[in-house]
């Protein structure tokens, strides 16, 4: 891809220049993907649903705390059961 004309590979190829620099772009966006290391998408992937668990729990403690609280001031001191 790099080093050869574009004009060279086309007749070369016999294929359009435009198909050249297509195929070229497409190459340098794609390549790295094929070559990239899938364990860090794994753990990438694991480290967002970990975080997202994360902040799941600490919603969940808020709203428990709420919960006690306003639990707390409506119920009376006493609850009398008909004694």
């Amino acid at each position: 891809l790099r080093g050869e004309k574009i004009s060279k590979l086309s007749s070369d190829c016999q294929v359009h220049p435009n198909q050249i620099g297509k195929w070229k772009k497409l190459a340098e966006e794609e390549l790295a993907v094929l070559f990239a290391d899938k364990r860090k998408k794994e753990n990438y992937s694991q480290e967002r649903i970990i975080d997202e668990l994360y902040k799941t729990i600490g919603q969940r403690d808020v709203e428990i705390s709420w919960l006690k609280k306003k639990y707390k001031l409506e119920l009376p001191r006493e609850i009398n059961f008909g004694e």
